[in-house]
């Protein structure tokens, strides 16, 4: 029993000289151990020892243990609080590995190793690459959100779409006609069905009309632009193009 005693108090006085204000006796009733022995808390940051800054993010753990009556054989009480920003699930799972670990251990003073242990759980979990990790996946979740594109379909926009759109198709038509045709009375021309109709149309597109068609062309009734060109099956094509263009 003396050489348990021995080796705990041993121990004690090294933890005091490499921790130094990490480190501090407690009483046993603010442990939440079950033991009427000392009781110690250490307080573990992500910090690495050889960092001047301060972690990336603010959180503080406390790692309370007491030694059992054959520690090194037998493992210590340990508990883990957070002192600042550790969630509840991660105190648990930590609590576990420093206990499992703590048995793999047994036979030699283990405490500074558990200490270690805890403060790279800390800088895996809540330091530089925890952060990163997590800036990461907040990334992809971001290019993953699908953003509509385009504005609504409204009346006044498809009128104003519309009004847009008969302007072109009379450019194309006027591109087509003769010049004549612009300087021909309302009643003598010809309505733009009838003059597509009459193959005039695909002629001076693909440049084939001859002078004499022209000059017929002249005496006869040219393309009538008028709104009443476009019925309401027209109107009906358009508007599918305009949803299409949306």
């Amino acid at each position: 029993m003396t050489d348990y005693i021995q080796e705990q108090e041993m121990e004690i006085e090294a933890l005091e000289a490499i921790l130094m204000d990490e480190f501090k006796e407690i009483h046993s009733g603010e442990s939440g151990l079950n033991t009427s022995n000392k009781c110690y808390c250490i307080t573990i940051t992500p910090q690495d020892d050889d960092e001047d800054e301060s972690p990336s993010m603010p959180v503080e753990l406390a790692l309370i243990f007491s030694h059992t009556e054959k520690y090194p054989d037998e493992p210590p009480l340990l508990n883990v609080r957070s002192i600042r920003g550790i969630p509840t699930e991660d105190l648990r799972t930590l609590k576990e590995n420093l206990e499992q670990e703590a048995t793999e251990n047994l036979g030699m003073a283990m405490l500074y190793t558990l200490v270690a242990s805890a403060k790279d759980w800390l800088s895996g979990r809540f330091g530089q690459d925890g952060v990163a990790d997590s800036a990461a996946d907040d990334e992809k979740e971001k290019d993953e959100v699908i953003v509509p594109h385009g504005e609504p379909v409204t009346v006044e926009t498809f009128l104003a779409w519309r009004e847009r759109f008969e302007a072109e198709i009379a450019l194309e038509r006027a591109k087509l006609m003769p010049d004549s045709a612009l300087t021909t009375t309302k009643e003598k021309r010809l309505s733009g069905r009838q003059w597509f109709e009459s193959g005039r149309a695909v002629a001076a597109a693909r440049g084939t009309l001859t002078s004499k068609e022209e000059s017929e062309g002249e005496d006869e009734e040219d393309i009538d632009l008028d709104d009443d060109d476009f019925e309401d099956d027209e109107e009906e094509d358009m508007l599918e193009h305009y949803l299409a263009e949306k």
